[in-house]
């Protein structure tokens, strides 16, 4: 194959549709999604190990095991990977989270499939943490994107069922924002700050079940009926 059919044949792979935020060209053939995915994978390894000053385009193509001449088809720069690759967890947080309630028959028991949902995903992607709050420096646009996209779906759900009198009438935007700190901190304590990152990390039970009674039944003196 010459270098010319070789470039068209590269330009098919990424052409035809775009991101979520229509900026950035989405492979559109499983060939050309799937050397993305391992860019962004070794980005997400890359960067969580490094932090963004100190990661390189270098190390990123070496551990995804492509030339940089092909890193430069789907990403122009550092920071334009380092801003996809928070959109990429974004998006398949929220992905994990529908598949997670999709038969859910009650707010309770959504909110016991996500948060168990949300914590497996933690759980395999320790390294979020660290991206996710250097964007707010780096990559400001994504940082701010990746909680507002997390939290409008959490408001329309939260605001759902308290229309169908499922639980009390509260403002949704302020309950969804507090149950997003709530899985943030209890994450953040229990599945990132263990420092030992070679070994399983998962949530102990007990503490899982003591914020899915908090959750369910508040700071009130009566243990919540599941």
């Amino acid at each position: 194959m010459t270098n010319r059919n070789r470039s068209k044949e590269k330009e098919k792979q990424i052409s035809g549709r775009r991101n979520e935020g229509g900026d950035v060209l989405v492979p559109a053939t499983a060939r050309g999604e799937a050397t993305r995915r391992k860019i962004l994978d070794a980005a997400e390894e890359v960067f969580g190990e490094f932090g963004y000053y100190e990661a390189s385009i270098s190390e990123i193509t070496r551990r995804a095991g492509v030339a940089q001449g092909t890193y430069y088809i789907y990403f122009h720069s550092k920071r334009e990977i380092f801003a996809g690759l928070v959109e990429d967890i974004g998006e398949r947080l929220r992905a994990d989270l529908r598949t997670a309630i999709a038969d859910a028959t009650n707010r309770v028991e959504i909110e016991k499939r996500g948060f168990h949902a949300f914590f497996q995903f933690v759980a395999r992607h320790r390294r979020i943490y660290h991206i996710v709050q250097e964007a707010e420096r780096v990559a400001p646009e994504a940082f701010y994107a990746y909680y507002h996209k997390i939290s409008q779906g959490y408001i329309r759900g939260l605001k759902e069922a308290m229309d169908e009198g499922d639980i009390r009438m509260l403002d949704p935007e302020a309950i969804a924002y507090t149950l997003m700190g709530i899985g943030h901190f209890v994450a953040l304590r229990w599945l990132i700050w263990p420092q030992d990152h070679g070994a399983s990390v998962q949530l102990p039970e007990s503490v899982f079940a003591a914020v899915m009674d908090f959750i369910a039944g508040g700071l009130t003196a009566s243990p919540p009926d599941f």
